[in-house]
């Protein structure tokens, strides 16, 4: 759907019809409004966020849909934000820095955590917290994707957003919930379960086999804070990539180590969309649009996934598996949503080891393929 000229999206808004407080919200808050379909988050602009206490921007990105938003803090050396409490979930990924978390429990006590680079954490719905820089010299970068879009949406009420009281202590866990400890429950390959509020490192996080995804691929899912915001991480070694695959929208995409390229399509398209990243970039497929994850780069890539809807609580219809084969993992010919190698278009590959031939890694895609004649048409299409 082509997107609305801002000529009729102010007259819908003076008509105070299809409107949207959580844009609205956005637009008042005096800092950066980064609308794209990928972006870079070390480079981004941020702006002093008054709300905050810190330099922030807001990431919207194309493909987000109509639940979830990140925003970005920027804590400069030594500082802190502001106390924070609000009735939205939220995810945070720290992109780069040292420091400290404090959260309030609804028994009067405070507990505080240390992260670093690469660190995950989500503390329990509306619970007081405060995250302090640790460096006296480097500022700290920190995303925080979250359901604010959805929740402002459906109060549009800021101070009933942000000025509630109310305490989810069903939602706080076990004090070592906050320091790292946490549970693990295996369902099945692609679906073993990690529950907590804190992970130091998602980048070094061991992650399970889940080979129907993509050769050698690893993966974790993740439950935070008995949320409803749910995330996973998942890992492509050096030499592969992962096989395409389509879902809702809103699930966002963080680089955690690695470099390489997605490449986005719906189903008929002659050309692809593509995104290259490395640490520091995210973004979101939209909804129902095929993509596929490729690793270029002499070191395994893994990427952090955060969305809307848990493996505990789905939250959306579409998060909630109808039937045995509508899964990730599932090729589509059966009804899932996954498009097997042996499927996918043919200049896929061909790409992909072009690519590869320039950062001199080696493929280990062979039992899929027949590299030698891809490498032979390749040959002669460069001398042509």
């Amino acid at each position: 759907m082509p997107e609305l000229s801002k000529e009729i999206v102010d007259k819908y808004r003076k008509d105070r019809v299809l409107l949207d407080p959580y844009l609205d919200w956005a637009d008042a808050e005096g800092v950066p409004v980064i609308e794209d379909f990928g972006v870079d988050l070390l480079a981004a602009e941020t702006a002093p966020w008054d709300r905050f206490g810190c330099n922030g921007a807001i990431i919207n990105l194309k493909g987000r849909g109509s639940f979830c938003s990140t925003f970005l803090f920027d804590v400069a050396p030594g500082g802190n934000t502001a106390p924070m409490r609000h009735l939205y979930e939220d995810v945070y990924y720290v992109l780069e820095g040292h420091g400290s978390t404090r959260v309030e429990t609804h028994d009067g006590q405070s507990h505080t955590f240390e992260w670093g680079p690469k660190s995950v954490f989500a503390l329990p719905v509306n619970a007081p917290h405060q995250i302090f820089n640790g460096s006296g010299r480097e500022a700290a970068r920190i995303a925080s994707t979250t359901n604010a879009a959805m929740v402002m949406n459906l109060y549009h009420s800021d101070s009933f957003v942000f000025d509630n009281d109310h305490w989810f202590d069903g939602r706080e866990g076990a004090e070592g919930r906050f320091a790292g400890d946490g549970e693990m429950t295996p369902i099945r390959p692609g679906r073993i379960l990690w529950d907590t509020n804190f992970i130091p490192d998602v980048g070094a996080f061991e992650l399970k086999p889940w080979d129907a995804r993509g050769a050698g691929s690893g993966n974790m899912q993740f439950i935070l804070a008995d949320g409803i915001m749910g995330a996973h991480a998942s890992e492509m070694p050096v030499g592969t990539y992962k096989k395409g695959h389509r879902h809702g929208p809103g699930l966002h995409i963080f680089i955690v180590h690695g470099t390489g390229y997605s490449l986005l399509w719906y189903e008929g398209d002659e050309d692809f969309q593509r995104v290259d990243w490395r640490h520091g970039m995210v973004f979101a497929p939209p909804d129902q649009m095929f993509h596929q994850h490729f690793d270029t780069s002499a070191e395994p890539a893994r990427y952090l996934a955060i969305g809307l809807g848990s493996k505990r609580y789905p939250t959306i219809s579409r998060r909630r598996v109808g039937s045995e084969n509508n899964r990730s993992d599932v090729s589509i010919k059966k009804g899932g949503r996954q498009i097997e190698y042996e499927d996918q278009d043919a200049r896929i590959h061909a790409l992909w080891l072009s690519e590869i031939a320039k950062t001199g890694v080696s493929s280990k895609m062979g039992k899929f393929f027949d590299e030698d004649a891809i490498l032979k048409t390749l040959k002669t299409d460069a001398a042509e």
